[in-house]
């Protein structure tokens, strides 16, 4: 089941905007991303979290559970949705602890040759 645009822009606007939350679709879904960094998906109108050590330390005990099937645990998070001020220091932690992202490569552009 996609998840609905609706649904993604609540939980964008429950996160503070000094972390330029945007977010692009993917496979159905929604990849959740904080100044360039994927921090969380969201798939079944879930949202789940990619996992740390400062976002395992900030929740506690986290619930954890896959995106989707084959997927690597992430937090899942629930009635937290609705505290904008906790969900927006769970993201700032997630983005801080995450590697930058990878530079995308260009691609080569093939020679034209003449034919002959």
């Amino acid at each position: 089941m996609a998840s609905d645009l609706e649904f993604v822009r609540y939980v964008v606007d429950q996160i503070d905007a000094s972390c330029a939350m945007s977010y692009r679709m993917m496979f159905g879904e929604y990849a959740l991303y904080s100044n360039g960094k994927v921090v969380a998906l969201i798939c079944d109108n879930q949202l789940f979290v990619k996992p740390t050590e400062a976002g395992r330390a900030y929740i506690g005990d986290p619930t954890e559970a896959p995106p989707y099937p084959g997927a690597k645990l992430s937090f899942l998070i629930g009635d937290e949705l609705e505290d904008r001020e906790w969900l927006t220091r769970l993201v700032v932690l997630t983005e801080q602890a995450l590697p930058a992202p990878k530079p995308k490569k260009k691609k080569a552009r093939r020679k034209k040759t003449s034919g002959g």
